[in-house]
């Protein structure tokens, strides 16, 4: 289990690098936090865990705010066209 861990600490760094995309980031945040409430790992390995689900929530974050600036833009933007479709 350690190994795995590792693996993930060491992808972690080079993730943080390459931007992940949302899906991809909420699905390893449920696997962080799976891992942190089914308990079993070490005080440095949760500690690791902890930051990438911090890490993986700002990701997460990042995309959903995007999201939300390129809908409003789109949505002021229908308003502003002024050709009322009624």
């Amino acid at each position: 289990m350690s190994s795995r861990a590792d693996e993930q600490s060491a992808g972690a760094t080079e993730a943080g690098k390459a931007m992940l995309g949302y899906e991809q980031a909420r699905d390893e945040l449920i696997e962080v936090v799976r891992r942190l409430e089914a308990g079993g790992t070490s005080l440095e390995e949760s500690l690791a865990l902890w930051e990438r689900g911090e890490e993986l929530a700002k990701v997460c974050r990042r995309w959903l705010e995007g999201a939300r600036r390129r809908l409003d833009a789109a949505l002021a933007e229908e308003e502003g066209d002024g050709n009322p479709e009624e």
